[in-house]
C-alpha cells in the first residue's frame, strides 16, 4: 500500500512479525444515538482492501487465553485458494498480534511483511497455482486489552479481560480476507480460565476440563461450523444462565449485573425468533445463544448461533429492536450474504426492515410509520452516490452504514408496497431458499422479486440502486361536477424532480362521503391523473400510507439532526452545533433540535446557554415526547451543578410527571431527588 509503513522479516524459529504501530492516535467513543443506532444493526469493521484476491474456505484454530495478562496464544490452519502464480498473498490481522511463524503444507517457513494497518503480506515458496487449494499455518500470540489500536480507528472490537472476553470477527483475531463477502468454515478450539462460559458457531457438546499454559486449571471448548458463512466470533465470560423460553431451543446468558431480566429477555427473544422464522423460512439451524457483551463494543454483534447485545440495552425498550435486528441476521448475512459490499444493503437494509416488521406485529402500523420517519431520514442523510457503488466506501463509514442499513431497509419497504405483503414475503423466502449459504446481488435478487411477484421491477431497482435522491411531490387538480347527479371528477397533476421517476403511487382523494384510493404510474416529472367520486373531494394525498421514499421538509430537518449527532459521536461538537442550528431554522419549533443543541452546550459547560435550549424545547413541538421528560432532567442537573438544589428538585419532581420512562428518564430523576447530580471529573 502505498505510503505504509512495512517491516519486512524472514520467518523463521527466531524471528517474528511484529506488530506495527499505528500512525495516528484512536478516537474516542461517544454513546450518541444516531451511532448505536448505526452500529447496533451492522456487526461489521472497516477492512482496506486487500491484494491479491483469495478466497479463504476453511480454518482450524486452537487457542488459548489468560484473562489475567490479557494475552492469547493460536495456531490456525487456513485452507485457501488464490490467483495463479500470485506473487504474494495478504491476509488482515489484528494489528497487536505477532506472527511468530507462518509455514505451508510441506512445513517450509514463509517470508512475510506487516503493513502499518495490521495487514500481513505472505511470498509463498513455489508459485500459486489457483486450482489447488493451499494449507498455511499461522502461530501467533499477544496482548489484547482493548486499549490498543485495533483494525479499525475508535472501535474496541477484541478484548481479553474479566467478566467478559470477546473476539469479534470484524476484530482480525485471525488471518482474514474478504470482509462479509468471503464465506468460510470453521473448527475452533478455544481454551478458558475455569469457570468461564464459552460461545461461538456450532458447538459440540459440553465442556471438558484442561490444564492452561499457566499450569492454572481450565476448561476447552469446541466449536465447527461446515457450512459456509461467518463463524469467526468467540464471547467468553462469567454467565448466569441458560434463561429459556417456549421448546428452549433460544438461550439467554446474562452477568450478573441483569440477571433479574433473563427471563423476560429470554420471552423477547424467542418471540422475536419465531416471528422470522414464519415470515423468513425455518433457518439453517434452531438453535441460538443470545449474550451480553459489555458497554465498551459494538452495541450488537451477530454469528451463525449467535446474538450479542450491550448489557445496558437489555432491559432496555430501544433493546427490543436491536435484538430483532441482531436476530434477523441469522437470515440476512449469515444464511445469505452479499457478494460484495456493493450488495451490503440487501442484508443490512433486510435485516433493519426486518426489525420494523417486528415493530409493526409487536406495536402496530402506526409505530412503523414513527419509525420509518427516522429511518427515511437515515437514507437520504449521505445519498451522493448510487447504492450500487457502496462498495467503495468504508463499511464503518455513516455513509456506509446511512446507506446501507436505512436507505436499504427504505428499499424493501418501497418493494413490499409496490407488490402487496404476500408476494413480498415470497420474495423474501425465495431468496433465502435459492440462495442459502451462498452470496446475493442485485441482480439476483431482482429475478427472485420478478419471478415472486410476476411484475417488471427493473424500473424500480434502476431508480433506487443506480440512482439517488428522492423525489419531491407536488399535486395540482381541478374538481368538475358531473351531470345528472354522478358526483365529481378530479383532474390533477402531480410534479416531482427527478426525470427518470417511474413508480406506481397511491392517491386518496377525501370527500363528504367515501374516501377513494387510486393507484396511478407517476413517470417522469409530471403524470395526469383522474379520479371519479360521488361526494365532494375534500383533500387529496399523494401516497398517504408512506410507502415512498420522498424528500419533504419535515425530513431535511431530521437530516440534519441526524448528521449533528454522528458529528457528536465523532467529537465534533462545533460541526454539530452547525447541523443542529440548521435544523433549528428550517423548524424554529423542533424540540429535539433544541435538546440536542442544549445536550452539547451542556457538554461544553455553557450552562446558561444549554438551561435556554432545554426550556425552547419545552417550549417546541414536543416531537419527539421524550423530549420533555430529560429537558427537565437536564436542567435539574444544571440546578444541581450551580448550586441551586431546591430549583433542581423541582424540575426532577416535574420530570416524574411526566409519567415518561424512556431510556430509564424516571429511574434516575427519582435518583438525583435523593441526592445532587455531580458532574464526572473526567467530563
Amino acid at each position: 500500500m502505498k505510503g505504509c509503513h512495512i517491516m519486512k522479516i524472514a520467518l523463521g524459529r527466531r524471528n517474528v512479525l511484529q506488530p506495527s504501530a499505528s500512525p495516528s492516535p484512536r478516537l474516542p467513543l461517544f454513546a450518541g444515538l444516531a451511532t448505536l443506532v448505526l452500529l447496533a444493526i451492522a456487526p461489521a469493521a472497516a477492512q482496506r482492501a486487500e491484494r491479491p484476491a483469495l478466497n479463504i474456505s476453511a480454518y482450524n484454530i486452537d487457542a488459548e487465553i489468560d484473562t489475567a495478562t490479557h494475552h492469547i496464544t493460536a495456531k490456525a490452519i487456513v485452507t485457501f485458494t488464490a490467483p495463479d502464480a500470485a506473487p504474494d498473498v495478504s491476509f488482515g490481522f489484528h494489528p497487536a498480534l505477532k506472527v511468530t511463524q507462518i509455514t505451508d503444507a510441506t512445513g517450509k517457513v514463509l517470508t512475510g511483511e506487516r503493513l502499518a494497518d495490521g495487514t500481513i503480506r505472505v511470498t509463498p515458496v513455489t508459485p500459486i497455482d489457483h486450482t489447488k487449494p493451499e494449507v498455511w499455518t499461522f502461530q501467533y500470540e499477544g496482548v489484547i486489552t482493548g486499549a490498543e489500536d485495533g483494525p479499525v480507528e475508535g472501535l474496541k472490537l477484541a478484548a481479553i479481560e474479566e467478566p467478559i472476553t470477546y473476539l469479534l470477527y470484524p476484530g482480525r483475531w485471525f488471518p482474514m480476507t474478504g470482509y462479509l463477502t468471503d464465506r468460510f468454515t470453521a473448527e475452533i478450539h478455544f481454551r478458558v480460565p475455569q469457570g468461564m462460559k464459552v460461545f461461538g458457531s456450532g458447538q459440540q457438546g459440553a465442556s471438558h476440563p484442561v490444564t492452561l499454559a499457566s499450569g492454572k486449571p481450565g476448561d476447552q471448548f469446541d466449536f465447527k461450523w461446515d457450512k459456509p458463512g461467518f463463524p469467526g466470533t468467540i464471547i467468553a465470560g462469567r454467565y448466569l444462565g441458560p434463561y429459556t423460553a417456549g421448546p428452549g431451543n433460544i438461550k439467554v446468558y446474562l452477568t450478573v449485573a441483569h440477571q433479574s431480566l433473563g427471563n423476560p429477555f429470554a420471552q423477547t427473544a424467542a418471540k422475536e425468533y419465531d416471528f422470522f422464522s414464519e415470515d423468513f423460512g425455518s433457518p439453517e439451524t434452531p438453535h441460538l445463544n443470545v449474550v451480553e457483551i459489555p458497554d465498551d463494543t459494538l452495541p450488537a454483534v451477530w454469528a451463525p448461533e449467535l446474538a450479542a447485545i450491550l448489557g445496558s440495552r437489555v432491559g432496555d425498550k430501544s433493546g427490543v429492536r436491536l435484538l430483532a435486528n441482531t436476530i434477523a441476521h441469522q437470515w440476512w448475512g449469515s444464511e445469505v450474504s452479499p457478494k460484495s459490499l456493493n450488495d451490503a444493503w440487501i442484508t443490512n437494509g433486510m435485516s433493519r426492515y426486518g426489525e420494523l416488521m417486528y415493530l409493526e406485529d409487536d406495536s402496530g402500523k402506526g409505530a412503523l410509520q414513527s419509525a420509518l420517519q427516522d429511518v427515511a431520514a437515515g437514507a437520504l442523510a449521505y445519498d451522493t452516490i448510487p447504492l450500487s457503488s457502496s462498495g467503495r466506501l468504508g463499511p464503518f463509514t455513516p455513509e456506509f452504514q446511512s446507506m446501507t442499513l436505512e436507505k436499504g431497509a427504505m428499499i424493501f419497504h418501497m418493494l413490499r408496497g409496490e407488490v402487496g405483503d404476500a408476494a413480498f414475503l415470497n420474495i423474501l423466502k425465495g431468496t433465502l431458499s435459492q440462495f442459502t449459504d451462498q452470496p446475493i446481488t442485485e441482480a439476483d435478487l431482482e429475478k427472485v422479486a420478478e419471478a415472486q411477484s410476476q411484475k417488471n421491477l427493473t424500473p424500480f431497482f434502476a431508480q433506487w440502486i443506480d440512482g439517488t435522491g428522492a423525489p419531491t411531490f407536488k399535486n395540482k387538480y381541478s374538481v368538475y361536477r358531473l351531470g345528472n347527479n354522478k358526483g365529481f371528477r378530479t383532474i390533477g397533476d402531480i410534479t416531482q424532480d427527478l426525470d427518470l421517476f417511474n413508480m406506481p403511487m397511491e392517491i386518496r382523494v377525501e370527500t363528504d362521503g367515501k374516501t377513494v384510493n387510486q393507484k396511478i404510474d407517476v413517470v417522469g416529472t409530471d403524470s395526469q391523473f383522474v379520479v371519479d367520486t360521488f361526494g365532494r373531494p375534500r383533500r387529496i394525498a399523494i401516497d398517504p400510507e408512506g410507502w415512498v421514499l420522498k424528500s419533504t421538509p419535515d425530513l431535511q430537518v431530521r437530516i440534519a439532526i441526524l448528521k449533528g449527532q454522528q458529528l457528536v459521536a465523532q467529537g465534533d461538537l462545533v460541526g454539530a452545533l452547525a447541523q443542529y442550528q440548521k435544523a433549528l431554522q428550517a423548524n424554529p419549533q423542533s424540540s429535539l433540535a433544541s435538546y440536542r443543541i442544549g445536550e452539547v452546550l451542556f457538554t461544553q459547560r455553557n450552562y446558561q446557554a444549554s438551561v435556554n435550549s432545554y426550556r425552547d424545547a419545552l417550549r417546541g413541538d414536543n416531537e419527539p415526547a421524550w423530549t420533555e421528560v430529560w429537558s427537565h432532567i437536564q436542567i435539574g442537573k444544571i440546578f444541581d451543578i450551580t448550586g441551586q438544589r431546591d430549583r433542581a428538585v423541582n424540575e426532577y419532581r416535574l420530570a416524574i410527571q411526566t409519567n415518561d420512562n424512556t431510556q430509564g428518564a424516571l429511574n434516575e430523576a427519582r435518583l438525583y431527588l435523593t441526592k445532587p447530580y455531580k458532574r464526572p471529573d473526567n467530563q
